[in-house]
């Protein structure tokens, strides 16, 4: 069963007047039980299920009818009854006909909704129809669930107070529902005293949950004061810690609270709060008020790995190397305390701070170094520390902005979060910690567009100038067609002064150029997770000069790797990460493969040279025959025929054969799509105009260039017979595919015979040597395409501009180009030792035969010893040698 008929037959369910014995047969007959225990429901059904009758279907559902108002505590108690441990059901289900409630034994997880909004919450039943939803890793199960649980009490809040759904309360919200969090949190860690918030909302908070929201209100407000100000508080409020910090400073509205809401906050405070993670909670809480991203709890989190990608080289691995060397040298006393005075001068800034996972790693990495130097220190002798003596990591030290305002306070809750977590830490080693109350002053969370914003003013310049501060964080990407108006406003801001044709740059480049900006003015380094397209591609030539321009240079660099996060399905992105200094000339480091190695220099297309530029060419300057664009239709299909359409008009008008010939696009070569078209020379117009079939879809044709905005449209229905371009080629054409997976190993070049024509989809040489099926079927020639061409989401997409007329090639004898030409037509017959096969198939790295394979690597040997006289030794010693030949290649050009 699929998820449409899922939600279908849901639906039917809940329109049916409501019939305790009806409602179960159908229910289960939804999720499609054997037919033997259908039989056994269906009786059972017809039966009248009195309060306490059950009905179990073993190992997935177990339901039992309610009494009136009593749906969530029949669950409590379907939890405690026999059946429910022998047979094992994953869902406990009950309903008085106006209450539903549920619960997932597995996740345990439940759901309490109105019975007639049943339909919308398919998707908690859904393993019952065997589709499996997202299980977390074990070490985010905790923050899976808790994101759950609050997801259901915001949305029950939002039912019973839907004006708190509107711009105007939504702060408001979402700062109450940080309070909640921080509660909930408070409470698990022993920060507040055993169960005193659960038990104040379940014994104070009504029945009904009407006490709820004045409960909270005075809370939140006791929160916010020292207990000598407490006068005015009523005597059977629970005696609340002053809390301080900010978190409880204003006195916010609390949204009114229903039964189930008050059920649901008190489930959620019965989990275990205190095993959440709050680098990866912060990232799943977001869901919370975003329904459209609730599917995919932990699908866009920002791993710990990725992370340290970016903070190891940026600055841990620098203060790992001074500890490093402090350890053992006769002052190494005084060089911890140093180093112990470095770190507290240390700042980090995240300008797309989400809910603040870098901002807490960053942190949580510095308290574990600054602890290891404490212990160090004691091993030294002098004394153990004490809480007095220690962290001089602050949190004011940290600073973000992010444009949604329930990130930023859930930033705000993680980064406090975390320095709890941290002060525990430190008691177990130390014996002692600060204590958790009154909070100190926070990090620096600013909610706003940081496009728009001056950085400067969110993170000014230290007045300690020995301070350093380091930007950092995964800044979102878009390409042009995914960008909204406002984002697309957002570049026009940032690069107005700079450059006019940013429109191709991808949205996180501005954070690059901020960032450089921001360099220039304050002593800082920088370094974001972005897509690989920012060193690729014309990126190169619009964005990196400006930056170079603003003294910055690449100090590190992460080479394209696959994004990975903690969800069983990763996002499908290749990233990369590039690492911004002030010019300082020394030793950088490169990171290929996991590997990391100083090198004097990363270029924009982080390989170890110069910064060597490509800049597209019109006209191919290794002297090889022209590339061009095949042959754009502009006849809104009317021109192009599908394989039946081709066989109809064949059938009925065979003189029609000289008019049609085979259509080749990127698609149609690699995936041996059958498409043709009609190819009228002005010569062979008369016989086209004979054929009523050819002349209607001719007509059409005119009328759509015609009602074209573009003049040359217009101008074009004038032969409105003929493609745009009419190129052939008289014996044969090289084709080469615009867009082509990164995956393939190699470019998936074809060869044509003069009846094929090459569509706008692809491009063609015509009539061209042999040899150059060879030189663009090269592992040399992929590796330059990917480096300089760019991407379509994960594909490459091809350049005849910027990678085939730059492609540096050596000087080629005749002989060399025949025994070229030899590797070409060994390759064209490994393929055709397959025959009915793909190009997809045959170079999809899972498939590619051997022969094809073996083929290839006899012209990559060939090839390559005419380069350098040898073969390669990986990809970045051909990228590395290729950029040498460029640039002596535009050298001379230019001379």
């Amino acid at each position: 069963m699929n998820i449409a008929e899922l939600i279908t037959l849901l639906e039917e369910l809940v329109i049916d007047p409501f019939d305790q014995g009806e409602f179960v047969f159908k229910f289960m007959a939804v999720f499609d039980p054997p037919p033997a225990t259908l039989t056994k429901m269906k009786k059972a059904a017809q039966k009248e299920l009195d309060p306490g009758a059950e009905l179990l279907w073993p190992k997935k559902l177990l339901y039992r009818v309610a009494e009136p108002g009593q749906a969530a505590p029949t669950i409590d108690a379907l939890k405690a009854v026999k059946i429910a441990k022998n047979k094992a059901p994953r869902f406990l289900v009950s309903t008085d006909g106006e209450e539903f409630s549920a619960l997932d034994t597995k996740l345990d997880v439940s759901l309490h909704c109105d019975f007639d909004q049943l339909s919308k919450e398919f998707s908690f039943f859904l393993n019952l129809a065997g589709i499996e939803t997202y299980e977390a890793l074990e070490e985010a199960k905790a923050d899976v669930k808790a994101s759950v649980s609050l997801s259901k009490l915001y949305d029950e809040i939002i039912r019973t107070n839907p004006d708190w759904h509107t711009p105007q309360l939504r702060h408001a919200l979402n700062q109450f529902m940080t309070r909640i969090l921080f509660c909930l949190f408070a409470e698990d860690t022993g920060s507040f005293k055993k169960d005193l918030f659960v038990r104040s909302v379940n014994d104070l908070g009504g029945a009904d949950g009407q006490q709820v929201q004045s409960l909270l209100r005075l809370i939140f407000q006791m929160m916010n004061k020292p207990k000598d100000q407490r006068a005015d508080f009523p005597p059977h409020i629970p005696a609340f810690p002053y809390v301080n910090g900010g978190l409880f400073a204003d006195d916010l509205p609390v949204p009114a609270f229903s039964k189930r809401a008050k059920r649901l906050l008190v489930e959620a405070a019965k989990l275990d709060w205190s095993q959440i993670n709050p680098d990866i909670f912060g990232s799943m809480i977001q869901a919370v008020v975003d329904p459209a991203l609730r599917g995919d709890l932990g699908m866009h989190y920002t791993s710990v790995p990725n992370i340290m990608k970016v903070l190891q080289p940026l600055f841990l691995m620098s203060l790992e190397e001074e500890l490093e060397q402090a350890i053992g040298h006769r002052n190494e006393r005084s060089l911890l305390k140093k180093l112990l005075g470095r770190i507290s001068k240390i700042r980090v800034f995240d300008p797309a701070c989400g809910s603040g996972n870098f901002l807490i790693i960053a942190y949580r990495e510095l308290r574990k170094l600054e602890m290891r130097i404490f212990q160090r220190m004691d091993e030294l002798g002098g004394g153990t520390l004490t809480w007095r003596e220690q962290s001089g990591v602050k949190l004011s030290n940290f600073y973000g902005i992010e444009i949604a305002d329930f990130a930023a306070e859930t930033a705000k809750l993680s980064l406090w979060i975390a320095e709890y977590q941290m002060n525990q830490q430190f008691k177990n080693l130390f014996g002692e910690a600060p204590p958790d109350f009154p909070l100190k002053e926070g990090g620096h969370i600013h909610t706003g567009n940081a496009l728009r914003l001056d950085w400067q003013e969110v993170c000014p310049k230290p007045d300690d100038e020995e301070a350093e501060t380091y930007i950092c964080g995964n800044p979102p990407y878009y390409g042009r067609q995914k960008r909204t108006p406002e984002q697309r406003e957002d570049l026009e801001i940032v690069f107005n002064n700079f450059l006019k044709k940013h429109k191709n740059l991808d949205y996180v480049a501005a954070w690059y150029l901020k960032a450089a900006q921001y360099m220039q003015k304050i002593k800082s380094e920088a370094a974001f997770v972005a897509t690989n397209s920012i060193c690729q591609g014309q990126h190169i030539a619009l964005l990196w000069p400006l930056i170079f321009n603003l003294d910055a240079e690449i100090g590190f660099a992460h080479q394209s790797f696959k994004w990975k996060n903690l969800a069983t399905k990763n996002a499908g992105v290749t990233c990369v990460i590039a690492g911004l200094r002030n010019g300082v000339n020394g030793s950088s480091r490169l990171f290929e493969d996991g590997v990391c190695r100083k090198v004097s220099h990363i270029n924009p297309y982080l390989i170890e040279m110069p910064d060597i530029i490509v800049t597209s060419s019109r006209d191919p300057l290794n002297k090889l025959p022209p590339m061009q664009f095949g042959n754009m239709a502009y006849c809104n299909g009317n021109l192009i025929l599908s394989a039946s359409e081709k066989d109809h008009l064949l059938e009925h008008f065979p003189e029609t054969a000289r008019l049609i010939k085979r259509l080749y696009g990127s698609q149609e070569l690699i995936k041996g799509i059958e498409r043709y078209c009609l190819w009228i020379s002005d010569a062979n117009l008369p016989l086209a105009r004979s054929i009523s079939l050819i002349v209607e879809r001719i007509e059409k044709v005119r009328k759509f260039r015609l009602g074209s905005s573009d003049k040359g449209g217009v101008k074009l229905a004038e032969r409105s017979h003929q493609f745009r371009e009419m190129n052939e080629a008289k014996e044969h054409a090289i084709i080469v595919p615009s867009v082509t997976s990164d995956l393939r190993p190699y470019v998936q070049v074809g060869l044509l015979g003069p009846d094929d024509i090459i569509s706008n989809l692809a491009f063609g040489i015509y009539d061209a040597p042999i040899y150059l099926f060879a030189l663009i079927s090269s592992a040399l020639h992929i590796v330059w395409i990917k480096a300089v061409c760019g991407k379509l989401k994960t594909d490459y997409r091809y350049s005849n501009t910027l990678g085939y007329n730059t492609f540096p090639i050596p000087p080629l004898t005749d002989d060399h180009k025949q025994t070229l030409e030899d590797h070409a037509w060994n390759i064209i017959a490994a393929r055709e030792n397959h025959p009915g096969k793909t190009i997809a198939w045959l170079y999809d790295p899972q498939t590619m035969p051997d022969n094809l394979l073996a083929a290839h690597k006899a012209l990559d040997d060939t090839l390559e010893k005419i380069y350098i006289g040898r073969p390669f030794k990986n990809d970045t010693e051909r990228l590395e040698h290729l950029f040498k030949m460029y640039a002596e290649m535009t050298a001379k050009k230019e001379v």
